[in-house]
């Protein structure tokens, strides 16, 4: 249990009966009391004074035995000495506010929260340590000097003369190149924390319920050769290359259907809607049906896996259709699992192993500032190719410049402030 703020070291001195007192930094054993003084554990207490501390503010930190009694008596005792429960985020929240940690590692603090993976832990780990930060503030710099560069030279043109503009865009390409790829490594590390969802879509009997039992691992669906076993969408969780990926069962789609199957097909329109990548698994060994070639025109032209299942028992079906992209073989091959796992990679995130050890954006309101960099710095690059003089490129320098203070630095808006730290569900 942690406790932040001005009266953390009174309320030590209430509930915590040590040999010696606190020394700061330091872990002594000692006795937790309650609020009468009657002890309710032997644990550890360790004081932060401030401003060496998470938040910058005097901290009082317990750890006590793992009994779920003990805590919440441990919890109870200190609010009852004068300490309040923590509104969701309020201590890296107060962190912020002390200077102690910017928007981006916050942001970082609740990706490790919410983490569902091991890739997802490592990527938010990795935002932690505070590369970004250190990256972007490089790129300001190196803004800044261009900027006092060309302000110079306007100030005092007959001093200091007016900087090349090839000089000036030597300095800018590498610029916007480095913008280009935080905005990549962005959008990979949302892959990372977000996932792929997958939508296995398909007439009834194709084995759709075999292909998800066959990636999960698992017995997780019903499998039966009577057509229409599957009434409700089923979801489970694989990872492909450290990226979570969401994949969910549906029920066939075909035209001919009972009221209950009716509605399993309604809600297998909604995931296929929903999700970034069709999954269309099709019987490949029988003769291609109204519904399969339905299916197959439908999600043409989206982003789509083609499996054509029980290719040992025939490929009838396959045989007539022309995608060379089309993935023939059952669902009980090794073999096919692996093209299928691959098709999801190389759609879903180009086949490229994402790194989780880079730092990269997390929250939206960075990818907004990023954006409005990069589409700043290209509007100078055009300038620096047009006859306009060379001071018209100030303005989006400095636009550049301002966008992106709001990517780690405390210049954000209140409610992209609010927006990061309503993700906390707990105190942290």
């Amino acid at each position: 249990m942690r406790v932040s703020g001005p009266s953390a070291l009174k309320l030590a001195q209430r509930v915590v009966r040590a040999s010696t007192a606190l020394r700061p930094r330091v872990a002594h054993r000692a006795t937790i009391l309650d609020e009468a003084g009657e002890p309710l554990d032997e644990g550890i207490a360790i004081l932060f004074p401030a401003p060496n501390s998470y938040t910058g503010e005097t901290m009082l930190e317990l750890q006590v035995h793992g009994s779920p009694v003990v805590a919440r008596e441990v919890v109870r005792s200190l609010l009852a000495c004068g300490a309040r429960l923590a509104e969701p985020g309020e201590f890296t929240r107060r962190a912020f506010f002390n200077g102690k940690i910017d928007l981006h590692g916050a942001a970082a603090v609740a990706d490790v929260i919410d983490a569902e993976t091991r890739s997802a832990a490592r990527a938010a780990l990795a935002n932690l340590g505070g590369s970004l930060t250190a990256t972007v503030s490089a790129l300001r710099e190196s803004l800044s000097q261009i900027l006092q560069e060309i302000a110079a030279a306007i100030d005092f043109p007959e001093e200091v003369p007016e900087p090349h503009r090839s000089a000036v865009e030597t300095c800018l390409t590498p610029l916007l190149q480095r913008l280009t790829q935080l905005r990549h490594d962005g959008e990979i590390g949302r892959l990372i924390r977000e996932g792929v969802a997958v939508a296995i879509v398909g007439p009834p009997n194709a084995g759709k319920s075999s292909l998800l039992n066959a990636l999960v691992g698992t017995e997780r669906a019903i499998v039966s050769e009577i057509p229409g076993t599957t009434r409700d969408t089923i979801e489970e969780r694989i990872v492909v290359d450290g990226v979570p990926v969401r994949l969910v069962d549906t029920a066939g789609i075909r035209s001919h259907a009972d009221r209950l199957e009716a509605a399993g097909i309604e809600r297998t329109e909604r995931a296929l809607g929903a999700a970034n990548i069709a999954l269309v698994v099709i019987d490949g060994s029988e003769p291609l049906s109204f519904e399969a070639r339905k299916l197959l025109d439908r999600t043409r032209g989206s982003e789509r896996i083609l499996f054509f299942n029980k290719a040992d028992l025939g490929t009838r079906g396959a045989a007539k259709w022309d995608d060379q992209d089309a993935i023939l073989g059952s669902a009980h091959d090794p073999r096919t699992l692996d093209a299928v796992r691959t098709a999801v990679a190389r759609i879903g995130w180009g086949g490229e192993r994402p790194d989780a050890s880079r730092p990269h954006l997390a929250a939206l309101h960075e990818f907004d500032a990023i954006n409005a960099a990069i589409d700043a710095l290209q509007n100078a690059l055009a300038t620096l190719h047009s006859e306009d003089p060379l001071d018209f490129v100030t303005s989006d320098l400095q636009r550049a410049f301002s966008a992106l203070g709001h990517v780690t630095e405390q210049v954000a808006a209140e409610e992209v402030i609010e927006r990061i730290f309503s993700r906390f569900c707990i105190g942290k």
